[in-house]
């Protein structure tokens, strides 16, 4: 898998993208500790909200920042973007009211929803071949994996020297070293598609998603992920200390259980994905979320929990780790940008109706009932997902262009003026899917 790293450019991202993910795991550290100063036992409600904010700056910011930002130097922007996010870092320290917490919050993550999609967009050009792309996600998802078992651990070994406001002061090194790295880096600019208008481009990414049938079912994938992680990152801790009445330490290590299983998966995907398509595989992992999560609801002791935590954790990022490979092969490299940004806005907005889902009802209805709702809801996901997804995936697909002219440069390539055939990517000259 590190046979990736070998290129100059993607190893320079990379290591942008994992500084960036400490710096901010300390500042998720730090955001706590500040909101218990400034509302004590209403911590857990200023925090909430805060989740909420971030969720509704990715669902609302990444398709509009993609439609202003598709015209600009891919660099230039990623640069920009990490500036603006040290910029918010730096402010942090000096929060004296809650709200100010919130438009804070707002802003960052509406940097992020820019950022994110963008870099995504950025490797597929970087690694044209498939086997490496599929190596770089794996290295994305260890990356993630890793910000989650590292920040608290850095963050813990950090306060016992300096106060918890210092610790925003290591969020804005890892943006501007970030960025820095970014700036080490020539990233050749895509072939701009023709002019469209603000709205032709802010919907763009989305219309071509909704009529790809992978990707429909990679949204239908989406939700059983989220309802499976939701109930994982939020209510862990309800278990472990409420339920069972153990301390903080056992809350991390039951995390660094889910954080591990999905370290596994991570590593074993890109050789599996070699021998055995996306579809499969990723149904599979959202199943395991699904069976995961019904078996939370038989109130398992802390020793069951642990290895319940790892399996999940399997299935959580068997279910994602391949959606990249679906998107790059779903839309030409001009487009690219658009719609990783659709994937980020969609599968935030699953995100952002099982976060509150799984609290609310983990308080109002109880964790084994909780436990049950939410796998009906990731059962949904997976059924969905069957139905929307052709088994096989099939793409080279019998069709049609009755309104082309017989001249038209498209139809003289397959010498068709009726039905021809080709590999299937959604654009200005196919917005439909053909049935078969």
């Amino acid at each position: 898998m590190l046979t990736v790293l070998k290129n100059r450019i993607y190893r320079h991202l990379f290591a942008a993208q994992v500084i960036a993910l400490i710096g901010t795991g300390l500042m998720t550290v730090a955001l706590g500790l500040l909101a218990y100063e400034l509302a004590g036992a209403d911590a857990g409600a200023v925090l909430g909200t805060a989740l909420a904010i971030k969720m509704i700056a990715y669902v609302s910011v990444a398709p509009i920042a993609q439609a202003f930002s598709d015209r600009l130097p891919r660099r230039s922007l990623l640069v920009g973007l990490d500036l603006i996010r040290a910029a918010v870092a730096l402010c942090l320290p000096f929060v004296t009211e809650i709200w100010q917490i919130y438009l804070l919050i707002f802003v960052l993550q509406a940097a992020s929803a820019g950022f994110t999609p963008t870099f995504q967009a950025v490797i597929p050009d970087i690694l044209p071949d498939e086997e490496e792309y599929t190596k770089a996600l794996s290295l994305s998802r260890l990356a993630y994996d890793l910000e989650n078992l590292i920040s608290p651990m850095l963050a813990a070994a950090l306060l016992t020297i300096i106060s918890f406001h210092n610790l925003f002061a290591g969020t804005v090194v890892g943006f501007l070293v970030s960025a820095s790295l970014v700036v080490s880096v020539t990233l050749h600019a895509t072939k701009p598609g023709p002019h469209r208008s603000i709205w032709d481009r802010t919907t763009r990414g989305i219309r071509i998603y909704l009529a790809t049938p992978r990707l429909r079912g990679l949204l239908a994938i989406s939700l059983a992920v989220s309802a499976a992680g939701a109930m994982v990152i939020v209510n862990t801790v309800v278990i472990v200390r409420a339920r069972l009445g153990l301390g903080d330490t056992e809350v991390a290590w039951a995390l660094a259980a889910f954080g591990g299983g999905s370290m596994i998966a991570a590593l074993i995907l890109p050789s599996l994905l070699n021998k055995i398509p996306d579809r499969p595989v990723m149904v599979t992992g959202a199943a395991v979320l699904v069976l995961g999560t019904a078996i939370g609801a038989l109130a398992p002791t802390y020793a069951m929990l642990l290895p319940l935590w790892l399996v999940i954790g399997i299935g959580y990022s068997a279910a994602q780790t391949p959606s990249g490979r679906l998107l790059r092969r779903s839309a030409h490299a001009e487009d690219r940008p658009a719609i990783f940004a659709a994937q980020f806005a969609l599968s935030h907005a699953c995100w952002l109706i099982c976060y509150p889902l799984a609290g609310r009802f983990g308080t109002a209805l109880g964790l084994p009932t909780t436990f049950i709702v939410m796998s009906l809801i990731g059962l949904a996901g997976v059924a969905l997902a069957l139905k929307l997804w052709p088994a096989g995936d099939p793409s080279d697909i019998a069709h049609e262009h009755p309104n082309l002219p017989p001249e038209h440069p498209h139809l003289r390539e397959y010498s068709s003026q009726g039905e021809h055939r080709h590999f299937l990517i959604m654009d200005d000259l196919h917005q439909s899917w053909p049935r078969e």
